[in-house]
């Protein structure tokens, strides 16, 4: 199977509702529209990747569980930012309070809101430079902190809401800092 990322540019600008039907009538790929209406093709990740994915969605609904902190979301929750691109980052946190009212009631609906926190994890495939952009246009469009796990080049790059991007090594322990607060993760769980 080719794992490649296929682009698509629209003739027009494809609508959350069309969005979602491609979603649903394709299970077997993921789709993101960019702010300029092309549409992103993921297909499925080979295993190590499909595991990390779990893995840090995992920890990371654990902790929120335990804290009663917000809720989180797994790489199929498509958000829709304030710039009208739709993305589904491979495990997302949003802070109690925050969904819209009868989010939980709309299951064909993408959540409109940028999460509080963000997880990519880069597979085999993924362009770097592609994965950075993804995350400053997170940060751009409200989302508070995000880490952007590189296991090709064994480090993590953590990305703030105040635009500051800090490089951590495979040794260190990765924070929730005080979006989620009291998380933590020993980056190497996720390389």
């Amino acid at each position: 199977m080719n794992s490649e990322k296929i682009t698509v540019q629209s003739l027009y600008t494809v609508t959350d509702e069309e969005l979602m039907l491609m979603s649903s009538q394709n299970p077997e790929l993921r789709f993101e529209r960019n702010v300029n209406g092309t549409l992103e093709t993921m297909p499925p990740t080979g295993g190590i990747s499909g595991n990390r994915e779990i893995k840090a969605g995992a920890y990371l609904f654990n902790w929120v569980e335990s804290q009663n902190l917000g809720e989180v979301f797994g790489p199929s929750t498509g958000f829709r930012l304030a710039n009208t691109a739709v993305r589904a980052p491979d495990a997302a946190f949003v802070a109690k309070g925050r969904l819209p009212e009868g989010w939980d009631q709309q299951e064909d609906k993408f959540i409109n809101l940028a999460p509080d926190f963000v997880i990519e994890i880069r597979s085999k495939n993924d362009s770097l430079a592609k994965l950075k952009a993804k995350m400053e246009e997170y940060i751009s469009n409200g989302v508070q902190l995000g880490w952007l796990i590189d296991s090709k080049n064994q480090q993590a790059l953590v990305y703030r809401r105040d635009g500051s991007i800090t490089q951590y090594p495979a040794t260190a322990i990765l924070s929730g800092e005080d979006v989620v607060p009291g998380f933590t993760l020993p980056l190497t769980k996720l390389l």
